[in-house]
This record gives structure tokens, sequence and C-alpha cells, in this order.
């Protein structure tokens, strides 16, 4: 095989990888596929984008909150579980507003009140969000406030705090909705969007990249052949070389005698 031919090879080989579309940030990690997209690759809309932090963990931004990690996405039910890096999941619902993604919680949701207390009431006060000179309760809305207590805000929430429940994950589940399409192709946010746009984005690099691969195969093919070609094509000239050869020195004692 001719060396720049293997140079070739090696570079379209390369170029090829880096078009192709991470779809995990480890070997083992979460399967990454749509309506989610992994970065640096871009989704069409950005609350699905995913990234990979330290290498090996799943992450997800939510504006005006910061990033939650992904536990696990299941496609079939449209749920994406998620951690709280901090552990403390009642901040989360405390603070994240999904109002303004395609998310919803996967739970059903009921109202419940944050209270800030200066002093001990009766229940659990939320650990990760109490401290000395306050502690922090969920409670329904139709709980009378202590004098004690001044209401914080009233979100819609699975579940109050319990202290049976020290999962940092239980209670993040989430689902996801996608705009309606135009047409009517069934398609239920699944699969891979047919657009244009995402086929320029998406596909045809790694198209492009089989084809270049194609056409550098079928190159190398054709030298070889070429060259088996040439062998053959000298080899015939030395065995007719070696006939005619033979041929005179028959003639020779012909003429001769």
């Amino acid at each position: 095989m001719n060396t720049p031919f293997i140079f070739i090879f090696i570079f379209f080989f390369i170029l090829f990888l880096s078009y192709t579309e991470a779809t995990k940030c480890r070997s083992k990690g979460l399967n990454i596929k749509s309506p989610f997209t992994l970065l640096p690759h871009h989704n069409n809309d950005p609350n699905f984008n995913l990234y990979c932090q330290n290498t090996n963990t799943t992450m997800i931004h939510f504006p005006f909150y910061g990033n939650l990690v992904v536990k696990s996405i299941s496609y079939n039910t449209r749920k994406l579980d998620l951690i709280d890096p901090k552990s403390c999941v009642h901040e989360v619902f405390l603070n994240l507003n999904l109002s303004l993604t395609p998310f919803r919680y996967y739970y059903v949701v009921k109202n419940y009140t944050y209270l800030n207390c200066s002093v001990p009431i009766n229940g659990n006060s939320i650990p990760c969000l109490s401290g000395y000179g306050h502690h922090v309760y969920t409670v329904k809305p139709s709980v009378k406030v202590p004098d004690s207590c001044r209401a914080v805000k009233t979100v819609e929430i699975p579940f109050g705090y319990s202290s049976y429940l020290s999962d940092n994950s239980f209670g993040l589940g989430l689902t996801w909705e996608l705009p309606e399409r135009d047409d009517e192709d069934g398609d239920d946010g699944f699969e891979e969007e047919r657009t244009w746009v995402h086929l320029t984005t998406k596909k045809v690099p790694m198209i492009a990249g089989l084809v270049v691969l194609a056409a550098v195969a079928m190159v190398m093919k054709m030298k070889i052949l070429y060259t088996k070609k040439m062998l053959v094509s000298n080899e015939d000239m030395e065995n007719q070389f070696s006939e005619d050869l033979l041929a005179q020195q028959h003639k020779i004692p012909q003429a001769l005698g």
C-alpha cells in the first residue's frame, strides 16, 4: 500500500470521527438521543441540551436556577430523573421554575407553602434549608401561619418534606412536552427531527465522511488493480520475449544446415 494513501485514509478517518455525534458522557453512561442533544452539538430547543461534567456526569441546565444531574432518561415514558448535586430537593422545589421550559413534574403536584420560622413548630423542619435562628417547613396552604413564622412562597410540588424521604433524587422526576408538528406523520418526539436544518447539521457530515472513506477505498482498490494489471502485462511481455528468443534459437541451426 502506498504511503500517501495511508495518510489520506487516516486523515479522512479522523475527520469522520470528529463529525460523529457524541451520545454518551462515558462508555457506560446514559444513552442520549432525541429530543436531547449532548453538547457541543446544539439542539433547536436549548432546553434539551445536556453536557458532560468532569467527562462522566451528565448534566442539564435550567434557566434562572442552575444545573442538575441527570440520573436516568426513559424515552418510552418520557421521564427524566434528576439528582440535586447539593442534596437539597426541597430547595429545588422552592426555586425551580418550569413554566418557561417544556418540562413539568412527572408526579401529581399539590400546593405547599414554605414557612420560615424563628422558633421550631410542630413538624419536621427541612435540614438543608434551616439553620441557627431559622427553621423552614412545608405545610398545606390551609394551615394558619404562626406568629413566629412567615410564608416564603406557595408552590406546586410533588410532596412536602418528610424525614422518611432522604433520597435527594426522590421527586425530581420530570416529563417533557414537544411542540406539535404541522405534518401528520405521527411523530411523537422520540425520533430524530427530519427537517432540512437538522439533516444538514447532523447527518450530512457523517454521510460525507462515509462517502470520502468509500472514495479513498475505491481509489486504493483501483491502484491495486492497476498494479496487478501492470505485473500481468510485464509477465506477458516476458513470456512473449522468451518465446521469440526460443524461436530464433530454432531458426539458427536450420540456417546453418
